[in-house]
């Protein structure tokens, strides 16, 4: 049994408008919640090999890569597993296993709420 948590970077809504975990870091400062939840996703892109890896499912064509795809990072196998396992704990990442391989996908929602985290908010009227 696991204690990670999977962040929830998005609140699903029915119009699809993508509600990222945080707001835009120069709206206001961030509640306890906001911040942790903000670092356990910085802390996973913190490592270069894992910002390689989610670099290489998030670009590669089609929206999802095969794990023999992009396991050429310079780290051996096992490294790879345990630096995509970690990327998918911080919910950076989804899987699904065909046959004997894995594909990962780095959900449009996602990058969607990290770019909303870093813009500038807009200036109050």
């Amino acid at each position: 049994m696991s204690n990670t948590k999977v962040l929830p970077l998005l609140e699903p809504e029915a119009s699809e408008v993508v509600a990222p975990c945080c707001p835009p870091l120069t709206e206001r400062p961030f509640s306890a919640e906001e911040a942790e939840t903000a670092a356990r996703m910085f802390k996973a892109l913190g490592d270069p090999v894992r910002l390689r890896l989610f670099s290489a499912v998030a670009s590669h064509e089609g929206g999802e890569a095969c794990v023999c795809d992009i396991s050429d990072v310079g780290v051996s196998q096992p490294t790879v597993s345990h630096h995509l396992k970690k990327l998918k704990e911080a919910g950076l990442l989804t899987s699904e296993r065909r046959g004997t391989w894995v594909y990962y996908r780095v959900e449009a929602p996602v990058l969607a709420a990290m770019g909303k985290l870093l813009t500038i908010a807009p200036a109050a009227a």
